[in-house]
């Protein structure tokens, strides 16, 4: 929050958009509300920063858990000019997590459902709770739709580190395992923006 109000107290320049306001729909779409900011520092090079927030607990849906905070820096090189066209980026991530008890439609995940190498299937039998850090490279592609609107998309690939505890059950608590380290490659963005210039 701290970023959009001092990116409103810098100078904006006439002939060129300096600051963008933005929000993932992909994300939106798991109930996270987000907010992003990308600040111009040169013709080609920009300084975005997002992040996302979930505290909601489920009521109705036995416990579930989705908890988590993330923010995420990226920097990125704008191949022809910034918040227009193609760009390629280098990003972190850093967050929270409490997740558990997960069901799709009542129905436990499939078992062995496994994607970069992380079987999900166990969200529906264990939470988790603790923390992730890692980064990555990303491609895009920017939009225009007027003078102070953008659609954008991304995608970025990496790695992340986590440290966790697991749990038996996200009711009763009871530790299964702690300090469980893990360190996988893993989709680092997905993102459908759509943004706000001025």
């Amino acid at each position: 929050m701290a970023l959009v109000a001092l990116s409103l107290l810098l100078p904006v320049q006439s002939n060129a958009q300096r600051v963008g306001v933005k929000t993932n729909l992909l994300i939106d779409a798991t109930a996270s509300p987000n907010l992003g900011v990308e600040l111009g520092l040169a013709n080609k090079l920009t300084l975005d920063v997002s992040g996302n927030l979930n505290l909601w607990d489920w009521p109705g849906l036995d416990n579930m858990k989705w908890k988590h905070w993330v923010v995420q820096p990226e920097l990125r090189y704008w191949t022809c000019q910034r918040f227009a066209g193609h760009f390629f980026a280098v990003h972190g991530v850093v967050g929270q997590f409490n997740f558990g008890n997960f069901h799709f439609f009542g129905r436990p995940i499939p078992d062995n459902f496994k994607f970069f190498g992380t079987d999900f299937s166990l969200l529906s039998k264990y939470r988790y709770e603790g923390w992730a850090f890692g980064g990555g490279l990303g491609y895009g592609y920017a939009i225009p739709l007027s003078k102070h609107w953008n659609m954008e998309f991304e995608l970025g690939v990496g790695a992340i580190y986590s440290i966790s505890d697991s749990f038996e059950c996200d009711v009763c608590n009871r530790t299964v395992d702690t300090g469980i380290k893990n360190l996988r490659p893993a989709l680092t963005k997905a993102a459908f923006n759509f943004v706000y210039l001025f």
